[in-house]
């Protein structure tokens, strides 16, 4: 560790900052000294700008007068004495410039740290609304939301996170629309996080959550500066994280992980239809399987005669009941969709049609499964799709492996069971002060009027 203060009274003195950086960073083969005059320009290489160095600092330090004021001309320049401040100054992409006999360091903002260019997100994809996404540069995800939100009123409160990372994190809100009490609220928490590293926004997401170990998400995760810049008009706190193309939005309910943004980008009629649908189908992925297992094996009393003959007679090939049918054809289901989410991009269309098509038609024929299953599973896996919110897919798919087990074991009595504990449990959730079941538990009138319906714009 370096001292605490810099020195340049004389030659020596800058000798032994020179040295006091190299035993801070170590064999650091991109850590570059450059002399120019009686100057020293320190930078690491490979996040700063070398053509604005060279036009900026080293050639005015190079030719100016030893008694001339000191004229580096980079645009953002700050002095400092500190030396814990230069280091770190130094990671960010600044370059260090030490003049023998000035009191303090010039740092120099000169980076040009890599980062991927703004494209289309990959996980909240829509066919009618804005075509950018965040990207790991904190300073261009910024740059996004301030493009949309050109107001004075956003504000921003920064943070560096990590004792070894210094990762900077940033809680963007409205002055005046986010309540204080929240800003207030979720400032404590992100100051409370003590971590080595931060590498991604899940770092943070853990640490921060109401209940870390629920697989109900009470944090939204987006990669849609349009999302965020939503979310703020209407009162939340959204936290950028550096590295991270995934900005993390608080309060949330349970029901937000069921709207898409792009049911704002609709006409009202069709936003409504589409919500409509979406909430078929996702309470068909969630209750299909389980109903099917608890109405074959213990309520075949409710099937059509000839629905349940038609069943029978597909199911006779089976050496299985219907419960383990289901947990094979999930648990197949399951490795499918991770293996096309991990195989690269020409190969994922492949594997989803030999999964689809080859092991499905193989597993009927040997007789593992029965036909109806397959029809089940399949439904249910589309109807999974449907879910807006990746985080939230997690949770569905946790809770229909436990009511599909529940079913199998107690028949409707079982869903029942497992239905009024999970709701027990939900009500009992909240997100940064906001109970998780809101506008149903508690009810509001006013949540209500863009629940299942999209609400209408409303004139200012």
């Amino acid at each position: 560790m370096g001292p605490k203060s810099i020195r340049l009274s004389d030659s020596n003195d800058l000798e032994q900052f020179t040295e006091d950086l190299k035993q801070t960073f170590g064999s650091m083969p991109d850590l570059i000294f450059r002399s120019a005059g009686s100057s020293m320009i320190v930078y690491i290489a490979g996040i700063v700008d070398l053509q604005r160095i060279e036009r900026e600092i080293i050639e005015p330090l190079s030719t100016q007068q030893k008694t001339e004021e000191v004229t580096v001309k980079t645009p953002s320049i700050e002095q400092t004495a500190d030396y814990q401040k230069t280091v770190q100054a130094l990671l960010s992409g600044m370059a260090a410039v030490a003049i023998c006999g000035e009191e303090k360091v010039i740092l120099a903002n000169v980076a040009a740290i890599p980062h991927r260019n703004v494209t289309k997100p990959e996980t909240e994809t829509v066919v009618h609304g804005p075509r950018e996404g965040f990207v790991e540069y904190i300073e261009t995800n910024i740059a996004l939301i301030r493009r949309i939100l050109n107001s004075e009123k956003l504000r921003m409160k920064k943070w560096n996170l990590g004792s070894v990372t210094q990762t900077e994190v940033r809680l963007a809100y409205l002055d005046g629309v986010a309540p204080n009490e929240l800003v207030s609220e979720i400032s404590n928490r992100i100051s409370s996080v003590r971590l080595k590293g931060i590498i991604d926004s899940n770092y943070l997401t853990e640490h921060i959550k109401d209940r870390p170990l629920s697989i109900f998400p009470t944090i939204q995760t987006t990669e849609r500066p349009d999302v965020v810049a939503d979310a703020l008009l209407k009162g939340k706190v959204a936290i950028i994280v550096n590295n991270s193309p995934f900005a993390l939005i608080l309060p949330v309910t349970f029901w937000n992980d069921f709207q898409s943004i792009e049911d704002y980008y609709l006409l009202y009629s069709s936003a409504t239809f589409l919500r409509v649908i979406r909430a078929i189908y996702i309470i068909s992925a969630l209750f299909l399987p389980s109903l099917y297992v608890a109405i074959t094996t213990f309520h075949v009393e409710m099937i059509p005669t000839e629905l349940l003959l038609s069943i029978a007679v597909s199911r006779e090939p089976s050496p299985f009941p219907a419960l383990v049918e289901a947990l094979i054809m999930e648990s197949v289901f399951e490795a499918l969709r991770e293996a096309i989410v991990r195989l690269p991009n020409m190969l994922g269309q492949a594997v989803s049609v030999l999964g689809a098509l080859v092991i499905g038609q193989a597993i009927v024929q040997a007789g593992i499964v029965s036909v109806p299953i397959i029809i089940v599973v399949s439904i249910t896996g589309i109807a999974s799709l449907m879910i807006p919110r990746y985080e939230m897919t997690f949770a569905i798919r946790i809770l229909r492996i436990l009511l599909l087990l529940l079913a199998g074991t107690f028949g409707l009595f079982g869903i029942t069971l497992g239905l009024f504990f999970t709701q027990t449990y939900l009500t009992g959730i909240s997100s940064a002060g906001m109970p998780y079941m809101t506008p149903i538990a508690p009810v509001s009138l006013k949540g209500l009027k863009d629940f299942l319906n999209r609400k209408p714009f409303e004139r200012k």
